[in-house]
């Protein structure tokens, strides 16, 4: 009983955060999101290793919250604006997987092939990005959001696994 309030609230709760998702302003989402992700590659960004992305656009769409991005470099920031022109790659995701991404929790060549990550277009450029996150160390981000981020993605792994289901052989419970 306890693992279905728990798988219902790992499907639930992405479906909640849309509403607020879609009223919140492109304006506020563009000011935290190039903050965060332009501290967070700072180095990365100072030794070009973003160049691949110079008049270049990737899509980041969380598709349960109806939220897109569209993210570029330009100058070693990376920019973040609601529409493009042209996208020349796009990661597209629930929330859930995106999380499971993020914290290591799942790998995005795993995903894409469950068909749980779409990764559609310049497919060099995709892979570029993929190995550009993979290589990013999550503990260069503050220890508070580490351990924030590990808690929900353990949260929802545990939430989407299937139930072990137990039986009973000659008395003795197996799983």
């Amino acid at each position: 009983m306890l693992h279905t309030l728990h798988r219902k609230l790992v499907h639930t709760v992405p479906g909640l955060l849309a509403i607020p998702a879609k009223v919140l302003p492109f304006s506020l989402q563009e000011k935290v999101l190039s903050q965060v992700l332009n501290r967070v590659f700072a180095e990365t960004l100072a030794d070009d290793e973003f160049e691949f992305l110079e008049q270049k656009w990737l899509q980041v769409e969380i598709t349960d919250l109806g939220i897109n991005w569209f993210i570029s470099c330009a100058d070693s920031k990376l920019i973040i604006a609601p529409s493009a022109a042209s996208v020349d790659v796009s990661f597209k995701g629930n929330l859930n997987e995106l999380v499971l991404i993020t914290a290591r929790k799942e790998d995005p060549d795993t995903l894409f092939f469950q068909r749980r990550l779409k990764i559609e277009g310049d497919t060099e450029l995709g892979l570029e990005v993929k190995n550009m996150l993979d290589s990013f160390d999550l503990d260069e981000l503050p220890k508070a959001v580490t351990t924030l981020l590990s808690y929900v993605a353990e949260f929802i792994q545990q939430g989407l696994a299937e139930p072990v289901l137990s039986s009973t052989v000659k008395g003795k419970v197996t799983a």
